[in-house]
């Protein structure tokens, strides 16, 4: 009875094995080139000195409850304010996670007779937000403004009389490109509507002071961002900054808010010192551009299209060839990871390579080395 009633997840199983899509949790090993940790933060002395410190004065550990029950503390407020003034936004509001935080804003702020755009390779949590949201729902080629401008239009003409709100990640996590944020922040206003820009990958490395992509129009009324926290800032959670009354709204309706345990206040802490350093530190992203750099000049002779950003990816298209050639750089200490549909489109599995400032140039150099011997094998 017992492999009967399990029958149905280890078919599942056998399925993702055959296809090359089966995902397992694996030790970290070998050199750094899988997180997000741009700017080598996670780990950063200043950090640990602030929780020390925070620990020291009493801050607690966990929240102990939702921010609208007894979870509210000190720390996420300062934070709060503290972001909202260094990010020049009205408002902020901290989440758990940037999955929560984007859940959040499209199930909540959409409303039925609205419409949302969204790029065709936005992130899942939007796509798992969208779920729940009343407002029609219109998918769009990836970074393609006139398409978006196109897709309003055509609401527009079928009589929609709501808000449109278009939904881009300032930087693709992936792809590494940049979305065409001047041009879809144009649209939103120009249309009573709202940008919804995720700058998980942005923040803390773009922008004016590292305060992202968006950074030069933070505190115009139809933009909604989200800085995620676990990434260039090294520590976990995320923070949208929006105009006040699009902050009370997610206070007042958003479920994943609501319902959510506050984030500890001890992460709150580290955040605020985080956003510190971007802001003390400016060599840390002048460092990365630089690796940025190089890493492109070595894969252009491999004939590697570069994208430009500490996110690099090299398509391989089959998905067993991108588990391949992951767990030969794996084997020669280096940690890159295979990315597989459905995370990406089918027949582009590839390598994701994330450049931190966890690796110098010659461990980037030596990295590169052997994914061009791996290309060569595979094309003899």
């Amino acid at each position: 009875m017992t492999a009967e009633r399990l029958a149905r997840f280890t078919t599942a199983l056998e399925g993702l094995e055959r296809k090359s899509r089966r995902r397992r949790l694996i030790p970290r090993a070998g050199h750094d080139f899988a997180s997000n940790d741009y700017l080598a933060l996670s780990a950063c002395p200043r950090l640990g000195r602030a929780v020390s410190d925070a620990v020291a004065r009493g801050v607690p550990v966990g929240a102990a409850g939702s921010r609208l029950l007894r979870g509210n503390h000190p720390e996420h407020e300062a934070l709060e304010a503290e972001a909202a003034a260094f990010f020049g936004a009205g408002r902020a509001l901290f989440f758990g996670s940037g999955y929560a935080a984007n859940v959040a804003l499209v199930a909540t702020l959409p409303q039925r007779g609205d419409l949302v755009v969204h790029d065709a390779l936005i992130h899942a949590s939007v796509h798992d937000g969208l779920r729940d949201s009343k407002a029609e729902i219109v998918s769009i080629p990836h970074n393609d403004a006139e398409a978006a401008a196109d897709a309003v239009a055509a609401w527009r003409a079928r009589g929609g009389r709501g808000a449109p709100f278009l939904v881009a990640e300032s930087l693709y996590s992936m792809d590494g490109d940049r979305a065409p944020i001047a041009d879809l922040l144009a649209l939103a206003e120009d249309n009573g509507g709202f940008l919804m820009l995720d700058e998980a990958h942005a923040t803390g490395v773009y922008g004016a002071g590292g305060r992202g992509l968006g950074a030069a129009y933070e505190g115009r009324e139809a933009l909604i961002s989200t800085h995620t926290c676990g990434k260039a800032l090294g520590c976990s959670g995320a923070i949208v900054t929006a105009p006040a009354p699009v902050i009370e709204t997610l206070v007042n309706r958003a479920r994943a808010f609501i319902y959510a345990t506050a984030p500890s206040p001890l992460v709150a802490s580290a955040v605020r010192e985080a956003l510190r350093i971007v802001e003390d530190e400016p060599e840390r992203r002048a460092a990365l551009a630089a690796l940025v750099a190089f890493a492109g000049g070595r894969l252009e002779r491999l004939g590697v299209a570069v994208s430009g950003s500490q996110i690099q990816p090299v398509i391989l298209g089959l998905n067993a060839r991108a588990a391949e050639m992951a767990g030969r750089l794996q084997a020669a200490g280096f940690d890159c990871r295979p990315i597989r549909p459905p995370t990406v489109p089918e027949g582009t599995a590839r390598l994701r390579i994330s450049l931190t400032l966890n690796v110098d140039e010659p461990t980037v150099a030596a990295l590169i080395d052997e994914i061009g011997e791996g290309l060569s094998e595979a094309a003899a």
